[in-house]
């Protein structure tokens, strides 16, 4: 049996009417949590893939009088954002969710109603939490029914919550707390409520953060259900919050390609500075027309452009000039690498090196994919374990709506990867296998079908007729 723990035997104390032992602790979580680290980084990933960059805050310096850098508002300040990461995000999104997953059962009276919960609706909602796990290092789905009695899962932003997990390997949830901003009001006049929702296995605890965890809105049940002809506290066989992650040690992507994004939004914005600036590219040099220091010398080169110097006698007055050439090879080669790098340490792969392959057979096209393929390999993995937790909850509905008799375990999901291939290989290799492989499996193979199911029962009606 397992043993309770700290923050459950502090929950054991909530009283949803005071402000006791357990609204404290609450609260004070509460209060660390949004000052957390992890949380800034969770909110650093959602701003990078929204395209809000550092480099959209820079400020154009030079080496002022005394030796200090000072910020200077005449020069030329282009905020290029080239959001290599976004793509990247997408890419990797896109290749293990971008197609329908694929629900296998033995119980095929099950198979309808599985297609009509996990459906177009559902398909979004998890691409949308597969982002979330990428940019934040994890992502949340909350099954609920809405207005019209319909289960469906409910994506929480992670930043909103606050996990209590009961194990080391954040497999088992005490409770959560999702922290939100409320907005009321119209026109200029606009309040803005900090409220809090504790998630429980027993129901939903509601809050206002006001100096403390104030009670608004009581405690309520997940759902009601009609028993014996009364209504009934619905309760659901565990927390009705399931995390989905990216990799087990939930590592926001962004942690491994900032420095590399930074860099190329800043080679790009420098290169634009350096073509604009056409009096930049010419030094002027006057002669005679008063010294300066070095300080002075620096600051006017930067800023202006120009220096003036004095000879000893103070003849030979006049204006030279000094080119300075802009050689856009350097920055090209060093953009280059760093868009590689990136590519390298997102694990993902460069459209480009596939177009430059002419028309590569598929153990080719199978190479170019491999470091995405691996970092596929382990989403798919937990995203795998998340939907068998997902899928309880599905059960659980379908027994309530007198469907019973299946289990989380009678039910493979498969995921189908959005990868290129070289189709007419897969076909032949299809027509090879046949009286090898059943015509099933063949036809969950072929490159032309989306459908298996809908697939066979075509052939099986063309043979009838």
């Amino acid at each position: 049996m397992r043993q309770i723990t700290e923050t459950e035997r502090v929950l054991q104390e909530l009283d949803p009417g005071g402000n006791g032992r357990a609204q404290h602790f609450l609260y004070q979580e509460a209060m660390r949590f949004l000052r957390a680290p992890a949380r800034q980084e969770m909110l650093e990933g959602e701003r990078y893939y929204r395209g809000l960059h550092d480099i959209l805050d820079r400020k154009r310096t030079v080496i002022g009088a005394d030796g200090r850098q000072e910020i200077v508002t005449n020069l030329i300040n282009n905020r290029i954002v080239d959001n290599q990461y976004a793509r990247m995000v997408d890419q990797k999104v896109n290749y293990l969710l971008g197609k329908p997953l694929t629900l296998e059962t033995d119980k095929r009276d099950f198979s309808p109603l599985l297609k009509r919960l996990f459906g177009p609706a559902f398909r979004k909602t998890l691409r949308l939490v597969g982002e979330d796990a990428l940019n934040c290092g994890l992502g949340w789905l909350h099954p609920c029914y809405d207005a019209g009695g319909r289960l469906i899962f409910r994506r929480l932003r992670p930043f909103e919550l606050l996990p209590f997990w009961a194990d080391e390997g954040h497999a088992c949830l005490d409770c959560a707390l999702r922290i939100y901003e409320e907005e009321r009001g119209t026109g200029p006049v606009i309040e803005r409520t900090l409220r809090a929702e504790l998630f429980t296995a027993e129901g939903l605890y509601r809050f206002r953060l006001d100096g403390g965890l104030i009670p608004d809105g009581g405690f309520s049940p997940y759902y009601t259900c009609l028993c014996d002809g009364e209504s009934a506290a619905g309760c659901w066989p565990a927390l009705p919050l399931v995390a989905f992650r990216a990799s087990g040690r939930e590592i926001p992507l962004l942690r491994r390609v900032r420095s590399l994004q930074d860099g190329i939004n800043t080679i790009l914005s420098d290169f634009a500075n350096r073509m604009q600036e056409d009096s930049h590219n010419t030094i002027l040099v006057i002669k005679n027309y008063d010294g300066e220091n070095l300080g002075e010398f620096r600051r006017n080169l930067a800023a202006y452009g120009a220096v003036k110097v004095r000879t000893g006698d103070g003849a030979d007055g006049g204006v030279e000039t000094l080119s300075v050439a802009v050689d856009a090879g350097n920055f090209e080669v060093i953009l280059t690498l760093l868009k590689r790098a990136l590519v390298e340490n997102a694990k993902g792969f460069d459209l480009r090196d596939i177009s430059l392959a002419g028309a590569p057979n598929q153990m080719a096209i199978q190479s170019l994919y491999a470091d995405i393929d691996l970092d596929a390999g382990a989403m798919e993995l937990e995203f795998s374990a998340s939907l068998r937790q997902l899928m309880l909850f599905a059960c659980a509905h379908l027994d309530q709506s007198g469907r019973p008799g299946l289990q989380p375990e009678d039910v493979e999901v498969i995921f189908n990867r959005d990868v290129l291939i070289n189709e007419s290989e897969s076909i032949d290799n299809c027509v090879k296998s046949k009286g090898i492989l059943s015509d099933e499996t063949i036809v969950y193979q072929h490159p032309w079908v989306s459908d298996a199911e809908k697939e066979l029962a075509r052939r099986q009606a063309a043979r009838a007729e």
